[in-house]
């Protein structure tokens, strides 16, 4: 069995999706000062690798504590896409209805891109792709910023949260999977939370 860890480590000067709070940290002890070291970190619930709820979009929706641990254990199925920039990915892309995958693992290319401007000019789930994957009962994971373009509407996230799917953002480390294998995804525990940063990662048989 081999590990892939597929998270972007979180820390300062890290990137954030426009509009959101940086990552701010600050030495709330120190070993010359108490003895030990604590440090406290300020970011947001959409910090680095990440997992959304449906309350994020959703005002009545699922909040992330709503969710049992086993819903972020995965049978992961991965879809390549040859994407360019703000390109949509369409039903045409996704596997066959008879895979019985319960995660697509979006792999795009685009995490290379991450800490430059152009990451956030991703491709991006189209309404139509969101809706065959809320149908088929798939959570969705994809190695850019978000399901939906910068700046957008948010369809691709109201066509999943309404069928209460998860969505996975800011994946990396892609290229080394095979075309199934297992995620385990598990979110901060944070409470009521409409999002949190998650450690994920690809076991591979």
């Amino acid at each position: 069995m081999t590990l892939y860890d597929l998270s972007h480590p979180i820390g300062p000067g890290m990137p954030t999706y426009p509009g959101d709070p940086v990552v701010e940290t600050y030495p709330n002890a120190t070993h010359e000062e108490e003895g030990f070291s604590l440090t406290a970190f300020g970011l947001s619930t959409h910090t680095g690798t990440h997992i959304d709820a449906p309350v994020h979009v959703e005002p009545d929706g699922k909040a992330l504590d709503e969710f049992p641990i086993e819903r972020f254990h995965y049978d992961a199925r991965l879809v390549p896409c040859d994407a360019e920039s703000n390109e949509q990915i369409t039903p045409e892309d996704l596997p066959d209805a008879s895979d019985d995958a319960d995660l697509y693992v979006f792999a795009t290319g685009w995490s290379e891109r991450w800490g430059d401007i152009s990451y956030f000019e991703h491709p991006h789930l189209s309404p139509d792709c969101a809706k065959v994957c809320a149908e088929r009962g798939v959570d969705v994971a994809v190695d850019c910023p978000s399901v939906d373009p910068i700046g957008g509407d948010l369809l691709a996230h109201h066509e999943l949260f309404r069928e209460s799917r998860l969505v996975v953002e800011n994946v990396r480390n892609l290229a080394p999977l095979p075309e199934r294998f297992t995620v385990h995804a598990y979110p901060l525990p944070l409470a009521d939370a409409d999002g949190a940063p998650a450690r994920v990662v690809a076991e591979v048989e």
